[in-house]
């Protein structure tokens, strides 16, 4: 199984502590996006939309990587504990997820990673809506230890690789104190957070280049 994956970004490391998770082992294929190897003909024809991380199964293709979660875990999880069969726990599950991908990392991605593009962060709205985000996570998890029911599950591995994040920026995670209890949390039970982490620091050093005018 052929995963296609940048080392530092949340959906690429989401994709791999859930592998870790179901104990599927995959074939990382590292993109270099500088030198445009998501827009070669080759993985053109693999993936029209050239997003990353991409998963190719035996023939199978699929991108998108909550797509890629929910598959892992049905096809190869030894029982349904990350995404229950249960429609009320996974419609639960599923929103958290639409969550994260709409709300939480739509926030960071308008904040945080213009300095990728553009060298500099975005403005005081798009730093707005990383408040957003993280005071609706906070509500989300008063009185609970995870994001989704009483366990693990897939939506607290993409929400973790989303706000991971933070461990790359000057952050005060101590303002959403639910939040950070869930978080410290996450990181010991999740499979795969240590083998992860490394790559999350891969681009330390490029917002280490430029301090955030909002934090």
């Amino acid at each position: 199984m052929d995963l296609y994956y940048l080392p530092s970004p949340g959906p690429s490391r989401a994709v791999l502590m859930t592998a870790k998770a179901v104990g599927v082992s995959l074939n990382k294929k590292l993109l270099n996006i500088k030198l445009g190897e998501n827009l070669t003909p080759e993985f053109l024809k693999i993936n029209p939309q050239h997003t990353i991380p991409t998963l190719v199964d035996n023939g199978f293709v699929l991108w998108e990587s909550r797509a890629i979660l929910i598959y892992l875990v049905e096809q190869y999880g030894k029982d349904d504990s990350l995404y229950p069969k249960d429609p009320q726990k996974q419609a639960l599950i599923n929103q958290r997820l639409y969550f994260d991908m709409n709300t939480m990392y739509d926030a960071f991605a308008s904040y945080y990673y213009p300095i990728f593009r553009t060298g500099n962060y975005g403005d005081a709205a798009a730093w707005a809506k990383v408040e957003n985000a993280f005071t609706l996570l906070n509500t989300f998890l008063e009185g609970q230890e995870y994001v989704a029911g009483s366990q693990l599950t897939i939506a607290d591995i993409s929400i973790l690789a989303t706000i991971s994040t933070i461990e790359l920026v000057d952050f005060d995670l101590k303002k959403y104190p639910n939040v950070a209890r869930w978080y410290a949390n996450a990181k010991k039970v999740t499979p795969g957070w240590e083998e992860t982490v490394e790559g999350l620091y891969s681009s330390k050093h490029i917002f280490n280049e430029k301090k955030p005018e909002f934090k």
